[in-house]
């Protein structure tokens, strides 16, 4: 059986309709992968890098789930990066994560049309992912392809957007059970 380590990087799950949408959808369906909430975990931004390394290590697939931030991951989940996949550990000699499956897995809350060369942001999503590739490459992790929805905005939350934003996070998390599930056969699933 492999083992499915899923990072949760929203600063504030609670205020969440996607991210959370998605990882209580990513919880029925696989009730055995592990869900560290680090928003939950750490509120205080005190990571515990000991217990974190030690669940990356029993991990066999391991999934970022976080809402797009400036380009990037969000704060916490940054330093959590920052603390955890430090030389040694994640990377170097003596690296420990080699071969460990990674999936990157985000909402966004622009539209799509603006993330291409053509929009407001001039450059397409793919562009963005430059940083998990090279990360990926340097701790020498099987980077799966990206899952990422558009839309997802704070803005404008009306009860019509928090439905077609329900929905579009159930869509995602379709996408991401897929692909954990391509990734990791042997899996346990939830009737």
């Amino acid at each position: 059986m492999q083992n499915v380590l899923i990072i949760s990087g929203h600063p504030n799950l609670n205020e969440s309709i996607g991210n959370a949408t998605i990882l209580s959808e990513v919880a029925k369906v696989l009730p055995d992968a592990e869900i560290r909430f680090l928003d939950a975990l750490y509120p205080d931004y005190q990571i515990n890098v000991a217990q974190e390394q030690e669940a990356l290590l029993k991990a066999d697939v391991i999934v970022w789930q976080f809402p797009f931030s400036w380009y990037s991951v969000p704060g916490l989940m940054k330093l959590w990066i920052d603390q955890v996949f430090v030389h040694g550990f994640a990377h170097g000699s003596t690296a420990k994560l080699g071969g460990k499956k990674l999936i990157i897995s985000f909402t966004a809350g622009a539209p799509e049309a603006l993330y291409s060369t053509g929009g407001l942001f001039g450059h397409d999503i793919q562009h963005y992912m430059t940083q998990f590739e090279t990360t990926a490459s340097l701790c020498n992790l099987d980077l799966q392809d990206p899952i990422y929805s558009f839309g997802m905005s704070y803005a404008g939350r009306d009860e019509a957007k928090i439905r077609e934003q329900t929905a579009m996070a159930k869509d995602h998390a379709v996408r991401l059970i897929t692909t954990i599930k391509e990734t990791a056969p042997s899996l346990k699933m939830a009737v």
